[in-house]
């Protein structure tokens, strides 16, 4: 039972990590110019809809 719950906890806690590491990737692609995410595949308009954060160190 035990190890059930901690790997539904660990589980939890990289979903969650992965869900902060894309918006700070979208974030940073933001910054991008028009022309470098069109070549990417990537709309301005789609990254926003993604969500992002940007992060201060």
């Amino acid at each position: 039972m035990a190890d059930n719950f901690l790997r539904t906890a660990f589980n939890r806690v990289i979903a969650a990590r992965e869900r902060q590491a894309t918006r700070y990737v979208n974030g940073a692609l933001l910054g991008l110019d028009d022309k470098t995410l069109a070549s990417m595949g990537v709309t301005r308009e789609e990254l926003r809809r993604r969500g992002s954060t940007s992060y201060t160190f």
